[in-house]
């Protein structure tokens, strides 16, 4: 059996192939830079269908956020011998495995913005990475934890219009001291403050919603994509929930700014694990 994993830093999709036939489930996200190679099998192991597959598995291919480093790659690729005992393990970072789902072969640029996010350029044959992807602290921008700062903060510092304020009450009865203490002293504060980006998708219509988010898209184009001199002669990609349920807007940015609009993919997965068996000979067209 051969898995093929995307991993974001919430979640990991998984799709396998065996005998002719393929599988699909999910797991909780397995970032590098939050989780050691220790809790890594603990959090597999919650997952019934890892547990069914772990001894038939012969090859995975593992594309993770934060995997971007040679010891990252061995925190995860240990982590997964400890549960995939028979498998041999390939670990690389998210980016280049958006990269084979979106660009394939060809050139383009290719953009990731989900609970994170990031940007590469791509030659048709290798993935130049940029001074880019500093994380939710430093960077982030476009993403679900950047648009959950910005919705919370108008929230807290009292610049959000009554009538969405209220409506945020309701959907996160949650105070100060709470938001602090999660943000601060527990694990994981970038999924959490990614989790206040959902509010944007009830009210995605409100005028000061649709501010935040061309404002955020904006700032993602002006720090991100125009840093390659390319930019405006290439397809741009992206992958992401953010990218995904919010492109009409991301659009709007991208033509007011000269960029081709590429792929946008909620998902990475199905094109990842098809370009992925056709690279190691698995198969010889689209399942």
């Amino acid at each position: 059996m051969i898995l093929v994993a995307d991993s974001g830093s919430s979640k990991t999709d998984w799709m396998g192939y065996h005998n002719g036939q393929t599988i699909s489930f999910n797991t909780l996200g397995i970032n590098p830079y939050f989780l050691s190679e220790l809790e890594i099998p603990k959090l597999l192991l919650k997952n019934e269908d890892v547990v069914r597959y772990a001894e038939d598995v012969k090859e995975i291919y593992f594309f993770g956020a934060g995997c971007s480093s040679p010891d990252k790659h061995e925190v995860v690729s240990n982590g997964l011998s400890a549960v995939f005992r028979n498998a041999f393990i390939s670990v690389d970072h998210d980016l280049l495995g958006s990269v084979y789902a979106t660009c394939g072969n060809t050139e383009g640029l290719n953009c990731i913005l989900g609970t994170g996010s990031n940007i590469c350029y791509f030659d048709g044959k290798k993935v130049h990475d940029g001074h880019h992807g500093l994380g939710y602290v430093l960077g982030d921008e476009g993403s679900g934890t950047f648009f959950g700062k910005k919705v919370l903060l108008s929230y807290l510092y009292n610049k959000m219009p009554t009538n969405l304020a209220s409506e945020f009450k309701k959907a996160y009865p949650v105070t100060k001291e709470q938001i602090i203490t999660n943000v601060y002293q527990k694990a994981f504060p970038n999924i959490y403050l990614a989790g206040f980006s959902r509010f944007m998708a009830d009210h995605k219509d409100h005028p000061f919603i649709q501010d935040i988010l061309k404002n955020g898209f904006q700032e993602f184009v002006d720090t991100n994509i125009k840093d390659y001199p390319k930019y405006q002669n290439i397809p741009c990609h992206f992958v992401g929930s953010i990218a995904y349920f919010y492109q009409d807007e991301l659009k709007e940015i991208l033509q007011k700014s000269g960029i081709t609009t590429g792929k946008i993919l909620h998902k990475p997965i199905e094109e990842l694990f098809h370009f992925i068996l056709k690279k190691e000979g698995v198969i010889n067209q689209t399942i």
